[in-house]
């Protein structure tokens, strides 16, 4: 056994397992009147409803043990301090620095025993995360302050969207920009593409925001299609400027560019007032035409699938305006203050990351439903699986030796109520334990008759319905009602029981605006880190996503030329040959 599965903590919860994994919530809310009040938060107002849980008092005592046993609110502190808490990158994951609405400093680095003793580029005494000594892995960037950085970028951001939006800055040709395609994948894309999404109640409406990430050809022609060169704008988004797929589009959409603007055009003037790029590799950009003052940087301590607090976010705040990009950076800045500060037992992030734990571990989910009932989040569910997947997804520890439990879930879901005409009945009356979170607005920014109350009350009968269930007594009441008897109810009978005890968490707001998506994306961020904390992993490397981009690498050429062919298992080699077969004969 690991050390976490055999730590007094993890003992103690799975002989609590044992003893609550027969109750039904049924009985546990006929049993305590006070359970809402209980075990639910208000915060910032958003409601967050966690009494439909399979868990008690002592269920939360006990998870808040081995939060601490695993040194939580240490590790809060050093995230926030800016250590290099990514240590298989040598990295600080400094995210929070991006929203900081304070005005304090924020080091990258964390200041090591050395630089103290040395007196190089102190901060203040108490801002110093703690460390065991010297450290190996100090850079120059190492007790900087990364504020000035941040907000000269924010300032950067500011100029370019606000003389976008008003038309001072415009195509080659004179004509005002209509149209912003954001090239890039991964973090790059899902961010921005979610948010834009998410926020179009607030957007420009003579601007239109597209996203290209797929290297599949399709999805860039089917985006061009509708565009006029003359007024589109491409924002390139690649820290390197290296990354395969992002690059290719980017090339694509260049040469799209030049083709249609042709005889109006100086192509390299063109090119520098139709192109703009996040990335952190100035000599590329330029090499691509890219003006450099369409250039915005962003620094290794940002991951990608936390990088939409920062240039990443470019998109986001040409579509809605930069000072409601700033609103965006406020909610999630709200949360970290209440992450880093509220105790465990009122800490809402940390209860999320608590009850995955719970539900993974110890009653053997596998998956997460994220339902938000709010068309406008119809991204945030695919965002939060690279947010949740490519961190958590895990199978060595810190220590670097296999883990014996599970690290992650699997996260899907969709809006309701689509989804309840679809994978809802999998949730309701399959096999498995599918703990599942809705979201929605008390508001619409669209109220039209009774649509809204129709939604909230599928929303707040779905809760209900998983966790009450229907028993065999109440199902025969219901069809003998019906007037069916005998051996057809009978038969029917065991279709219609519904086993209930599904646990769901509620969150609710008052209507989707910026404030409130940087609230929501920051409480998952800050719940990926409470589970990776506990199954003592590192959640911001994703060395995974490597290999099949350098066997990708190696394959393609073999795709250009067959004789190039070698070293591959049976499986794939043939799958090549059927290629250029194939490929020759069309």
């Amino acid at each position: 056994m690991s050390k976490l599965t055999s730590s007094p903590a993890w003992q103690a919860l799975k002989a609590h397992h044992a003893a609550i994994e027969p109750v039904h919530m049924r009985r546990m809310f006929q049993d305590d009147s006070a359970r809402f009040d209980k075990f639910s938060l208000q915060f910032s107002g958003l409601l967050f409803d966690y009494s439909k849980n399979r868990i008690d008092d002592e269920t939360i005592r006990l998870l808040v043990a081995l939060a601490e046993q695993a040194g939580l609110p240490a590790s809060i502190g050093r995230m926030f301090s800016g250590e290099k808490i990514n240590f298989t990158e040598q990295r600080a994951a400094l995210h929070t620095a991006l929203r900081n609405r304070s005005s304090h400093p924020v080091y990258v680095g964390g200041m090591t025993r050395c630089a103290q003793a040395t007196g190089a580029g102190m901060p203040p005494p108490r801002l110093l995360p703690q460390t065991a000594g010297c450290a190996s892995n100090v850079s120059e960037a190492d007790g900087k302050d990364v504020m000035p950085d941040v907000r000269r970028v924010l300032g950067l951001m500011r100029r370019f969207s606000d003389a976008v939006r008003s038309g001072e800055q415009r195509g080659h040709t004179g004509k005002q920009i209509t149209d912003i395609v954001n090239i890039g994948i991964g973090g790059s894309d899902l961010g921005p593409l979610m948010a834009c999404e998410a926020l179009k109640h607030y957007a420009n409406p003579a601007l239109r925001a597209h996203f290209v990430s797929n290297v599949d050809g399709t999805h860039l022609v089917e985006t061009l299609k509708e565009l006029d060169a003359e007024t589109t704008l491409f924002i390139v988004s690649s820290k390197t400027f290296t990354t395969q797929e992002t690059l290719t589009n980017a090339r694509s959409a260049r040469a799209w560019l030049v083709e249609k603007l042709g005889a109006k055009m100086d192509v390299g003037q063109a090119v520098a007032k139709h192109f703009a790029a996040v990335s952190t590799n100035l000599a590329a950009t330029a090499q691509f035409g890219i003006n450099p003052e369409n250039v915005f940087e962003f620094w290794d301590w940002v991951g990608g699938r936390y990088s939409l607090w920062s240039a990443i976010g470019l998109p986001i705040a040409l579509y809605i305006g930069m000072d409601r990009f700033e609103e965006l950076l406020g909610g999630a800045y709200v949360v970290d203050e209440h992450f880093r500060s509220a105790p465990l037992d009122k800490n809402i992030p940390a209860l999320m990351g608590l009850l995955g734990i719970w539900y993974g571990n110890f009653f053997g989910a596998g998956s997460n439903a994220v339902l938000p009932y709010d068309q406008y989040l119809h991204r945030f569910p695919a965002y939060l699986q690279q947010l949740e997947m490519e961190s958590n997804g895990k199978r060595v520890g810190r220590d670097g030796n296999a883990v014996d439990y599970d690290t992650g879930m699997v996260v899907w879901g969709e809006p309701g109520t689509n989804g309840q005409h679809a994978f809802y009945q999998l949730i309701h009356q399959g096999t498995r334990l599918i703990p599942a979170d809705f979201l929605a607005p008390l508001h619409s920014h669209n109220p039209i008759g009774e649509h809204h109350a129709i939604l909230l009350a599928n929303c707040f009968a779905q809760t209900e319905a998983l966790m009450l269930g229907k028993t065999a007594a109440e199902a025969r009441a219901e069809l003998t009602a019906q007037g069916l008897h005998g051996e057809a109810l009978e038969a029917l009978l065991p279709h219609k029981v519904f086993p209930g005890n599904k646990p769901t968490n509620t969150l609710l707001f008052d209507r989707l605006d910026p404030h409130t998506l940087g609230m929501l994306i920051a409480l998952y961020e800050h719940k990926v880190f409470v589970q990776g904390v506990v199954w003592n992993i590192n959640s911001f490397d994703q060395w995974g996503v490597e290999l099949g981009k350098q066997l990708a690498g190696k394959i393609l050429p073999e795709l250009r030329d067959a004789a190039a062919i070698s070293g591959h298992d049976a499986s794939t080699g043939r799958l090549i040959n059927y290629f250029h077969k194939r490929a020759s004969s069309v």
